[in-house]
């Protein structure tokens, strides 16, 4: 279960204002990878934190109830939140873990707020166009609270626009898949063949 603890101990040195930083849709054949920065209030490190804060957890373990609901409370109550993307064009320009650490830029970009300590989910993580101190955390989303709530803001966008993908690229089970590679995704590539949104330096199975 994801926690405070890294938060509170930077809190101790006199860090305030901390972005947890993660992506979703690294892994998938089809779309966009989306990033989200979340900066929560310091006061959450706390006994002062609401008590939907404790469900805070890596997106993946959570149930997509449960997922919009956290996010719309994480759109509500933190101090500023900023999403990025990069295009289907750019992960084949790029690579994906490139254009991950893009995604991530432009949401650190967006922030109203700028932090002065960045948690970034992930191994050689590090934004060299940020002029941020950064910290890179394997598993930071099973870990940090600031991590997890970034990684739910991401699954819960990208996962929205793969719905809205859906009704475009019919066939695909996107709805249900969310663009990764599925059994029924992959038979559907090989009857219909990839669309301009499939990332063809993926393995597609065609």
């Amino acid at each position: 279960m994801a926690s405070f603890k890294l938060e509170k101990s930077l809190l101790k040195r006199g860090v305030a204002y901390i972005a947890g930083v993660d992506e979703a849709g690294r892994g998938a054949l089809f779309g966009p990878v989306v990033a989200a920065a979340v900066i929560l209030p310091p006061e959450f490190y706390g006994r002062a934190r609401p008590e939907w804060v404790a469900e805070i957890d890596d997106s993946k373990s959570l149930s997509p109830k449960n997922r919009e609901r956290l996010q719309k409370l994480i759109m509500q109550e933190a101090l500023a939140v900023g999403v990025g993307a990069a295009s289907v064009r750019e992960i084949e320009r790029l690579n994906i873990h490139r254009a991950s650490l893009l995604a991530m830029s432009r949401a650190i970009s967006r922030l109203s707020l700028v932090p002065e300590l960045l948690l970034i989910d992930g191994l050689f993580c590090h934004l060299e166009d940020i002029p941020i101190l950064q910290m890179a955390i394997k598993g930071g989303d099973k870990l940090c609270t600031s991590i997890a709530a970034a990684s739910i803001v991401a699954k819960v966008v990208r996962d929205k626009l793969m719905i809205k993908l859906d009704r475009i690229c019919q066939g695909y089970r996107l709805c249900d898949n969310k663009g990764y590679g599925t059994k029924a995704h992959f038979e559907a590539l090989r009857r219909m063949g990839p669309t301009p949104f499939h990332r063809r330096n993926f393995n597609l199975g065609i």
